[in-house]
């Protein structure tokens, strides 16, 4: 994995933690030393991140990201270019959800932000090991996407809007 990538998925991972993650921990899940980890965190902060170090390690106090959830229509079929549509274009895919009419809002977090994590998704999707949350109300789900500015959830939700990809409103 790139630097780049490594620190993009650091402070995604920070981002959707619910409490401090070590250094040894983070060192651990991407393969590298703690000093590295260390200087990731320097490099993230000087890009904007408000990441503070506890005793219990690092926490994300404010994201630099601009935030929007699109409600989206369509067949599995087309999964694969909606996702990398959102990543091809700067977006990361927090996650999905449903509103389903017994159960309620249902959530799972996704955090794809490359067309790798796309790949990986589709394979598990495609393997059988199970199905896509959209297919239990049609089709219909909604995306929580991050992204560096609102120009770029903007050229997401036009590129969404131009496939037809977004869900028609009521």
């Amino acid at each position: 994995m790139k630097a780049i990538d490594r620190r993009k998925a650091i402070a995604n991972r920070l981002l959707s933690a619910n409490e401090a993650i070590s250094g040894s921990e983070l060192a651990k899940e991407f393969g590298v030393s703690r000093q590295i980890i260390v200087q990731d965190i320097a490099t993230l902060k000087g890009s904007g991140y408000d990441i503070i170090s506890t005793h219990n390690g690092y926490i994300i106090q404010k994201s630099p990201f601009k935030v929007r959830v699109f409600k989206l229509h369509h067949t599995t079929e087309q999964t694969e270019d909606e996702l990398n549509t959102i990543v091809d274009l700067g977006g990361t895919v927090v996650d999905v959800f449903v509103c389903h009419k017994v159960y309620g809002k249902m959530v799972a977090p996704l955090n794809i932000f490359s067309r790798l994590n796309v790949k990986q998704f589709i394979e598990g999707v495609r393997s059988g090991k199970s199905s896509e949350l959209m297919n239990i109300t049609g089709g219909y789900h909604y995306h929580t996407v991050r992204a560096d500015s609102e120009e770029i959830l903007d050229s997401i939700e036009n590129a969404l809007e131009n496939k037809g990809l977004i869900a028609p409103k009521i």
